[in-house]
């Protein structure tokens, strides 16, 4: 009798022992199983940054492509205006020098020898002022040819801020278009999800990138009081911008379901 009683006493015994140690092994187990969730999560979170900033660094490759060729345009408008006004003076230098050799051939036609010294200037008067003339009639084509360049610098100039404000507002629409329904956490309702929307947060990204600094700034416009640590806002906004639903529901059983209903 007394040995089948050591006998049930110490299989009691190894059942209770056996138990702990499963239940040891299945709370590591589980542990494990969290980690796992969580480098799933920030994975996701990394994917969804690189493809945002996939998407910006192709908006940017398009308005640099734009001003590129802008820029060439306009270069190309100059070196033609450029082109076009040099042959101009030698057309006109090509014209005056016939003229020159007229007062040579008209110079023996002196009649009186007081004045020769008059008779003698005139040669060299006449072919001081028609090269004056010809770069008189230069001059007003080389500043046409400089306002039609500096005309076109500054069009390519005013193009290129149209051009960045052109990406901004397609980067600004892209970032309406795929606004979060804030509502979902905990301690956000119909009014604050507007006060935030006039504060520019519009995603659960935005919010789980907060800072001290930033949590304090909304903090003082809201009129909180370490409410957005107190409902773990950061850490909800996490989750949903991870897209990990199944762990937010079990962490935030209270919160708003996908459907914000």
């Amino acid at each position: 009798m007394g040995t089948f009683f050591y006998m049930l006493l110490a299989f009691l015994v190894g059942v209770l022992v056996g138990w702990f140690i499963w239940g040891r092994l299945r709370g590591e187990l589980d542990g494990l199983r969290g980690d796992l969730d969580r480098t799933r999560s920030e994975r996701d979170r990394l994917r969804a940054d690189a493809d945002r900033l996939t998407g910006e660094l192709d908006v940017c490759r398009g308005a640099r492509a734009d001003l590129e060729r802008q820029l060439g345009e306009a270069q190309g408008a100059k070196a033609g205006a450029t082109k076009a006004a040099i042959p101009a003076p030698s057309a006109l230098m090509s014209t005056s020098a016939p003229a020159k050799t007229s007062p040579a051939k008209t110079a023996p036609a002196k009649t009186a020898p007081a004045k020769t010294g008059s008779g003698k200037s005139t040669p060299a008067e006449t072919t001081s002022k028609k090269p004056a003339a010809v770069t008189a009639a230069a001059a007003p084509k080389a500043s046409a040819s400089k306002a039609a360049a500096s005309k076109t610098s500054a069009t390519a100039k005013k193009a290129a801020p149209a051009a960045k404000k052109a990406a901004t507002g397609k980067a600004t629409a892209a970032a309406a278009d795929k606004a979060d329904s804030l509502r979902r956490l905990i301690g956000i309702g119909p009014v604050n999800e507007r006060k935030l929307h006039g504060l520019g947060v519009r995603t659960y990204a935005q919010i789980a990138a907060w800072t001290a600094a930033d949590i304090k700034r909304i903090e003082d416009v809201l009129e909180f009081d370490g409410r957005i640590e107190r409902e773990r806002w950061i850490e909800q906004a996490k989750l949903l911008a991870a897209g990990d639903e199944k762990e937010f529901a079990r962490r935030f059983p209270t919160a708003g379901t996908a459907s914000n209903t």
